[in-house]
């Protein structure tokens, strides 16, 4: 097990870690990214739409790079959120892929980072560790959010790790998980945002019917964003299985601090325009069933100042 630090492609400074066969880095500068997954010969992280580079506080998305492991905090979705102190307006996906994350510890086999929103009070710490097991390394992230202001903050908080994927790997989640919330899909072909989703087998708009858990073409024009949950205690989990790269990605969470999984599944269906398209599957951890913090629920959640919230979650690597 090994850790080291050096310049990325992008001339910056990164962090590796390695354990059990798996190698991972992190881009401090770059909103604390993991930009790559490296296990069994093969990249498991959606390479960058574009030249990995400097973000602003406003620009979208997909005006960015677009690839590997973010944040969503404190909202997936842009949004204007009221608080006592007046508007917070929350940029796409979020605060944190934006802003250069401070490396707080490192060992053999694990780094700790933190980094400071700008919309609200809010601070995130992330500790990731990576270990060997049997059949393959374990990725395990714990996290510590803190409200670092005088007021009440709300928040809401999804992992993003964009998976690669190919035809013939599968998206495999419990047997208990029948149907879907759709939170947005190209083209309507599921339906429209709200909607109840069969799972597996749905059926499309056009009365149609597709296997949702089977990955596409990467030209088949697809981009869907659905959610599970809440998730049972004893089945909170996702998977991704790649007979393609020889790995089974096993995603795992705590449900009564997360109890949502979100999953977008992107086979060339974005970013809209002209240019490179994602082709992944994302299993997101979360902590709401949609991805604007503006949507309120019983999921909703605020911290007081000077309180924290903790929770983590893990990815298995195994060996098919």
């Amino acid at each position: 097990m090994t850790i080291s630090t050096g310049i990325s492609a992008t001339g910056k400074e990164n962090v590796l870690i390695e354990a059990g066969g798996c190698s991972l880095s992190v881009l401090p500068s770059f909103g604390g990214k993991i930009a790559s997954i490296f296990f069994g010969g093969h990249e498991l992280l959606q390479a960058p739409l574009s030249p990995v580079a400097a973000r602003t506080r406003s620009m979208s998305f997909d005006a960015a790079d677009a690839s590997g492991w973010d944040e969503c905090l404190p909202s997936v979705a842009a949004c204007p959120v009221e608080v006592e102190t007046g508007t917070a307006e929350i940029p796409d996906h979020g605060d944190l892929w934006r802003v250069p994350w401070t490396v707080l510890d490192q060992s053999d086999h694990s780094v700790t980072l933190s980094a400071n929103c700008f919309s609200l009070p809010l601070t995130l710490k992330r500790k990731l560790t990576v270990s060997e097991m049997e059949n393959g390394a374990r990725l395990s992230l714990e996290y510590r959010l803190t409200n670092t202001g005088t007021v009440p903050a709300p928040w809401s908080w999804a992992a993003h790790p964009l998976f690669t994927a190919a035809v013939g790997d599968r998206i495999v989640l419990p047997d208990a998980v029948q149907t879907l919330r759709l939170e947005g899909s190209g083209g309507n072909r599921l339906g429209t945002t709200g909607d109840e989703i069969q799972w597996p087998i749905a059926q499309l708009a056009d009365g149609s019917h597709t296997d949702l858990s089977a990955v596409g073409a990467p030209d088949s024009g697809i981009g869907d964003k659905l959610f599970a949950g809440p998730m049972h205690p004893d089945a909170a989990w996702c998977a991704l299985e790649r007979p393609s790269a020889g790995v089974r990605i096993r995603v795992s969470f705590n449900a009564d601090s997360t109890p949502y999984s979100g999953l977008w599944i992107c086979y060339g269906g974005w970013p809209e325009g002209p240019g490179p398209k994602q082709v992944c599957v994302a299993l997101e951890p979360s902590t709401a069933p949609v991805d604007s913090l503006a949507h309120t629920g019983p999921w909703s959640r605020t911290l007081a100042p000077g309180a924290w919230s903790d929770w983590s979650m893990h990815v298995d690597f195994e060996t098919l």
